[in-house]
């Protein structure tokens, strides 16, 4: 409740020590110091009054002069129409200080109340303190900035340090002067992206899937402004924090460990991990499994438009043997002995481990309510399931420039992105093959219940020193009609379809369709044709299932037919990035389902997941080389027949996977995590192949991680 009656404060109040503009028919509070003052001054006189007197009589208590604290004490107070002032509300780390700020604002005297209109009326105040007080502004500075005469103060203070919105003319002092004021977690209002999550988008997916709200959840990662108008992200972790007194104590379970924020700018700084440790019990060459990534965190924002993030991760580890053979079916020309999935390239590390760096990073600008733009290196995900058939985060992350328009019932994301193919086929002197893909999905509400959405991407290579193409740069423009004028080969085309509908508050429907290669003939004809490249996803989801509150049960069945996502050359025009799909992560030629469960409770959260599926792989044994379908690298020409092409041809596989993870959030400023996971993965061929073979998998793992990114073990 106080945090609410904060809120409502915040929002609806004069901030006089902040932003010192009053109505023309306000007049504010009068001490009787500054009665000799020209009105244009009579509020910075009043401020600086008011602190003086605060700064002279309060007396730090014994337990915050031996814990050696230094932080911020804010006052919310109001001074009534009869002149006295009113404490309404105190944020502090002690009571002990709590009880002195009143005690010091219970001795003011009573002054001349503020006027609306010639009328005495109260007025509202907000006002930082800092501790140890000789940190609070250098009030002479101060009064010599607003031209308030000396006279009017019994004697002089020369306390130095805090900074508070003033100048001065000594720009030695300019340094001293620079001060952090209170955070107020900016961010969690700011045009950054929440980073994207599972378990994190699970927090308020409910809150933006109510009917009647014109919420567009499909293109992700989200703006923390785009939500925080359904779910209030800065009451949520006031209702987790923790009572830690000490500066320590606050940084490891509540707060960022730098946070710096004055009027015009501010930003974060933290030190994150992901920390791993387990046992594939079917593994004999090495006893355990294990990463060790260290980040570095930044996150700021100048001005009110303008935003920036980037992480660096340092990281090493050594998976289960199915996730360690996969990352090295997909290994990249040169020598490296693998690609760890979804993270990047990767050098050999000790024993069987890997070595491999990531960073990622972006700026966010909005010059408007209506636009966002965003020039960055990371990932981007089109859906409103668990997987993607159009634009999914299982890949590595990649350059990007992102425009997103928003206005009446409709959202438009334009996405333009530079890849790579990293297989020995394409590299040329020693460099891997630049790939260029754009697309653009336009999203709309039609009613408060149902949502389409519209989708185009085109993949082209920079053959004939084509580069960058501009055609694509516009941003309305048919991708498909632009492929036909470029040439046969010149790109690669595909197109989808998504749809959503909230049957309650409770529960919704979503799905996808995607296209890759449209002949009506084909895939109406009955014959089953190799040009039949499709596939969809039919998805739900109940929100605070059974009447339990931050419960969410989710089912979704996924499909796609052979050789969708691939092309007719082994040159690089396929929809993959780094040698993982830009779609689902399985590539193509299998059928999927997925039941997830997950909850929350404070601090505390959990979540099962189980998978059952039908794939099927290529032989490639030196007798059968043909391409079955699945493998979106390779040229769908090498098919062995036309027609009769079914889901699950060639090597024939079912695979099982199910995941418990539970695990408690240490920090929720960073989302620093404890948990421990079950994975259990049963793998049957049908054949047994070099690449593809029977496999049997229980791995345990436990880990203290920052929870930034989605890591899938599901291959």
């Amino acid at each position: 409740m106080k945090y609410r009656i904060l809120l409502s404060v915040l929002l609806f109040t004069n901030f006089i020590f902040g932003q010192e503009k009053l109505n023309d028919s306000e007049i504010p509070p009068v001490f009787p110091k500054c009665e000799a003052v020209d009105f244009q001054q009579r509020s910075n006189c009043f401020r600086l009054a008011l602190k003086r007197f605060l700064v002279e009589n309060m007396e730090i208590p014994q337990v915050v002069k031996e814990n050696n604290f230094s932080g911020t004490v804010v006052v919310l107070f109001e001074v009534t129409k009869e002149g006295e002032f009113h404490v309404l509300y105190i944020d502090a780390a002690y009571n002990e200080l709590k009880e002195e700020v009143v005690k010091v604002f219970d001795a003011l005297p009573k002054i001349k109340p503020a006027t609306y209109n010639g009328k005495p009326t109260y007025m509202q105040f907000r006002m930082p303190i800092k501790i140890p007080l000789n940190l609070n502004e250098n009030l002479t500075i101060a009064r010599r900035k607003n031209n308030l005469r000396e006279d009017i103060f019994e004697q002089d203070q020369t306390s130095e340090g805090y900074y508070e919105n003033t100048e001065t003319d000594d720009v030695t002092a300019e340094y001293d002067l620079i001060q952090s004021g209170e955070f107020t977690k900016p961010h969690l209002e700011s045009e950054l992206n929440i980073p994207f999550s599972h378990e994190m988008y699970s927090r308020f997916d409910a809150e933006l899937n109510r009917i009647g709200t014109n919420t567009h959840t499909s293109s992700k990662p989200f703006l923390y402004a785009e939500v925080a108008k359904y779910y209030d992200f800065k009451a949520e972790q006031e209702k987790i924090l923790q009572k830690r007194r000490t500066w320590l104590g606050r940084k490891i379970w509540n707060e960022h460990l730098v946070q710096f924020q004055t009027e015009d700018y501010w930003f974060t700084i933290d030190f994150g991990l992901d920390l791993q440790l387990g046992k594939d019990f079917q593994q004999e060459d090495y006893e355990f499994t294990y990463n060790n990534t260290r980040m570095a965190i930044l996150n700021g924002g100048l001005g009110d438009n303008l935003n920036f993030y980037a992480v660096a991760y340092e990281n090493q580890g050594r998976f289960a043997e199915y996730y360690n053979d996969y990352a090295e079916s997909i290994r990249p020309d040169g020598g490296d002995p693998a690609i760890v999935p979804g993270r990047g390239i990767a050098k050999p590390f000790m024993n069987g481990g890997y070595d491999y760096p990531v960073a990622e990073g972006y700026l966010s600008y909005s010059p408007g309510k209506y636009f966002n733009i965003q020039l960055g290196h990371g990932k981007n995900f089109i859906g409103d399931g668990y997987r993607s058939l159009l634009m999914s985060d299982n890949a590595s992350p990649y350059p990007y420039f992102k425009l997103s328009t928003t206005f009446w019932k409709l959202k438009y994301t334009n996405t333009w992105m530079s890849l790579r193919d990293v297989r020995p086929e394409v590299t040329a002197d020693g460099s891997f093959r630049t790939k260029f893909m754009a697309n653009h999905y336009l999203s709309l509400n039609l009613t408060k219940r149902l949502n389409i959405g519209l989708f185009e991407s085109v993949i082209w290579q920079n053959d004939n020193n084509r580069g960058f193409d501009v055609n694509y740069l516009n941003p309305v423009i048919f991708y498909r009609a632009i492929e036909f004028a470029t040439g046969a080969r010149g790109g690669n085309a595909l197109l989808g379809l998504t749809a959503k509908y909230k049957w309650t508050d409770k529960i919704n429907t979503y799905g996808q369709w995607v296209i890759d290669e449209f002949s009506s003939g084909d895939i109406f004809g009955g014959s089953q044709s190799w040009k039949n490249k499709l596939g969809y996803q039919l998805g739900i989801k109940y929100f605070d299932a059974f009447n339990i509150p931050d419960l969410l049960l989710q089912a979704e069945y996924n499909q796609v037919r052979p050789y969708t996502y691939s092309h007719n050359s082994e040159v690089v025009l396929n929809y993959g990035h780094n040698n993982q799909s830009m779609a689902h992560l399985w590539g193509a030629n299998f059928r999927e389902i997925i039941a997830i469960a997950r909850y929350k409770n404070e601090r505390l959260y959990g979540h099962a997941k189980l998978i059952y599926g039908k794939r099927g792989f290529d032989f490639n044994n030196g007798i059968n080389n043909a391409s079955y379908g699945g493998d979106i690298y390779r040229n769908y020409n090498e098919r062995p027949f036309d027609d009769g092409v079914e889901i699950g041809q060639g090597n024939t596989t079912t695979s099982f996977f199910t995941e418990v993870e539970g695990g408690y959030i240490i920090n929720p400023a960073t989302n620093l995590k404890l948990y421990g996971k079950f994975i259990y993965r049963n793998f049957d061929t049908q054949v047994k192949t070099p690449a593809y073979s029977d496999n049997s998998t229980t791995w345990i793992n436990f880990g203290l991680r920052t929870d930034i990114f989605n890591w899938y073990y599901d291959y």
